[in-house]
């Protein structure tokens, strides 16, 4: 099938021509006639990247078109118009985005007013191109609530809504926005609902909003992308980011999206990176609009080979031809993973999805292969000797490839030559060599070892996780991983306390380098957690005194393998007379022992001085 067969009107089959479209893709093989023929409800599930602009844009021009009596010359209609569909996406980089390419497709549409509408802008453009009259508005929820509220949003005449990214935008906490719209336009109005995954929420959206809707799956409902290959890398904790430089470096032609959790994460990833001479940059919430608008553009102009981003400011970012994907920091759900999967291995080509983990995430790829009905390949680390012959390889091959335009450096070359000429043909090879690979010769040729962790897959009851160094661990054993010591401490989720917050707490009481937090096990009224061995006298100086709404909170170490049976009651704090166990007070005990000991020395270094 081509787009001629889709019924498309002669000014948007001229237009897409021009833009290269060919053959629709199966969402717009899908939903274009439908649209084309009906005003039925629709919920169309797809991966972000697979044509939903053009699915939903090309019919939604066409019926302007039909309704207004618009064609290449158009008759005289209202000066001030009001805008007959909304369209609405999660972030201003989408937005832009859609506006962009709906423009394209009404190139040789007269007269047809497309407004993108977003915030973290000045209001005023806006609201004089309302005034003026649009067609189509493209909007984030937020900003369209703003003008809705100034009366300068009118949507009366609307007939058509459509919701791009439906998920991503009730994750960002758009729903109560949603509703406000929704309700806000007249009820016989047809609403598109397009979405990469089928959550509860997005259910609760369809079943109020939507009458009688249509379901169009492209895939498979939660499904991760066609052309993506899934693999996992399973080391320790410390050795992550290691890992992550010798998956960049395997890759030297990669184009990427390096996902981590937090904004703290992302900066220092980015900064390492860079430091460590990669053309790399951060993109996060920290950063002003203007810098993050200027990230994304130099990523999208290939200006920037790695983007370690959050999920929150990566959304809208749409790059057609990312080499992989990479999760250094798992996502919370698996509705996060399908989205970052999906946005590698679009249009046809072939991508790859790569999560570098330890071994408390194991679990969470086995959700995610179940959920996504695809199978992670467990992937061996490339060697530093694999590494260099792959680098080497890519220097030749850019040798190779120059255009050398004879009448540009024809002046030069005499001089050159004469500059050069002590050196023989494999004098001058060892020393171009040098200079584009010895980066990685020098470090490979002492780069630390990294120890992979055994992943023992075993099904059904009495399932055994394989920890760090091997160790066998039963599912329901809490001792601490190898060189990991487990603390308790008398805050839980009643107190508004997760893993960030605890996390968050840990590193802002705890001056000096990021602690690399293990295991969290959050209960309602406390907590246990991981930290490495050699930083647990630095979280117990950093949380001493610690209180928390009034209230002094304590930490202990852990000394059982099993916790059940505090479950349910909120013991005493540290500080507290008759609860020290029997491991707080050895290490109470060797801790002053070590604190006496350096008092010691410097009274002794005084005395000598």
């Amino acid at each position: 099938m081509t787009f001629s067969d889709l019924g498309l009107c002669q000014p948007l089959m001229q237009a897409i021509t021009e833009l290269g479209f060919e053959t629709p893709m199966p969402v717009q093989e899908a939903v274009i006639p439908h649209q084309l023929e009906s005003n039925q409800d629709l919920v169309a599930l797809a991966q972000t990247g697979t044509g939903k602009t053009a699915a939903y844009g090309l019919p939604l021009l066409q019926r302007f078109m039909s309704r207004s009596g618009a064609t290449t010359d158009q008759g005289d209609l209202s000066a001030v118009r009001q805008p007959s569909a909304v369209i609405l996406s999660p972030t201003r980089e989408l937005c832009l985005q859609i506006a962009d390419d709906l423009n394209s497709f009404a190139k040789y549409m007269s007269d047809v007013r497309i407004l993108a509408v977003y915030g973290g802008t000045d209001f005023m453009p806006q609201l004089r191109a309302l005034r003026q009259g649009v067609d189509i508005i493209v909007a984030t929820p937020g900003r369209l609530i703003d003008l809705m509220q100034r009366g300068a949003a009118v949507l009366e005449a609307v007939g058509t809504v459509i919701l791009d990214e439906a998920d991503e935008m009730l994750s960002m906490g758009f729903s109560e926005s949603i509703d406000a719209i929704l309700e806000g336009v007249p009820a016989d109005h047809t609403t598109l609902l397009f979405s990469a995954t089928m959550s509860s929420e997005i259910e609760r959206i369809a079943q109020h909003y939507l009458h009688d809707a249509r379901q169009i799956v492209v895939g498979s409902r939660n499904e991760g992308a066609e052309n993506v290959n899934h693999i996992y890398y399973m080391v320790h904790a410390r050795d992550k980011y290691l890992a992550l430089k010798r998956v960049v470096d395997y890759y030297p032609k990669i184009y990427a999206i390096i996902f981590c959790r937090t904004r703290l994460e992302t900066q220092e990833i980015a900064d390492k990176l860079i430091q460590d001479g990669y053309n790399a940059d951060a993109l996060h919430g920290d950063l002003s609009q203007q810098q993050r608008d200027l990230t994304m553009q130099r990523f999208r102009q290939h200006r920037i080979q790695l983007l370690v981003a959050t999920d929150v400011a990566a959304r809208g970012l749409d790059v057609d031809d990312l080499t992989h994907v990479i999760n250094y920091g798992m996502p919370e759900d698996i509705e996060n993973y399908t989205h970052r999967s999906g946005r590698t291995g679009r249009a046809g080509k072939k991508g790859t999805s790569i999560c570098i983990v330890h071994s408390r995430e194991r679990g969470r790829i086995r959700d995610i292969e179940r959920t996504i009905k695809k199978d992670f390949v467990r992937g061996t680390l490339p060697s530093p000797k694999e590494i260099c012959s792959k680098q080497l390889w890519k220097v030749i091959d850019d040798i190779e490839r120059v255009e050398v335009d004879e009448e540009e450096i024809a002046d030069f070359l005499p001089e050159v030559r004469r500059k050069l000429e002590w050196l023989d043909k494999d004098d001058l090879l060892r020393r171009i060599v040098s200079r584009e690979f010895s980066r990685f010769l020098r470090y490979y040729a002492n780069a630390p070892e990294i120890e992979e962790v055994a992943d023992e897959k075993s099904r059904g009851k009495g399932k055994v996780k394989t920890g760090e160094g091997g160790r066998r661990r039963a599912e329901g054993d809490h001792s601490p991983e190898e060189g990991f010591t487990r603390i308790f401490i008398t805050l839980g989720k009643v107190d508004g306390f997760y893993a960030r917050e605890l996390i968050g707490l840990v590193n802002n009481r705890c001056p000096g380098p990021k602690i690399e937090m293990g295991r969290i096990d959050l209960r309602p009224t406390f907590s246990f957690f991981e930290v490495p061995e050699g930083e647990v006298a630095r979280v117990f100086k950093g949380l001493k005194g610690f209180t928390f709404k009034g209230r002094r909170v304590g930490i202990d170490i852990a000394d059982e393998a099993s916790d059940g049976n505090r479950a349910n009651e909120r013991p005493a704090s540290k500080g507290d007379k008759g609860h020290k166990s029997k491991a707080q007070k050895r290490f109470e005990k060797s801790f002053e022992a070590g604190h006496k000991k350096k008092k010691g020395d410097k009274k002794s270094k005084k005395s000598k001085k």
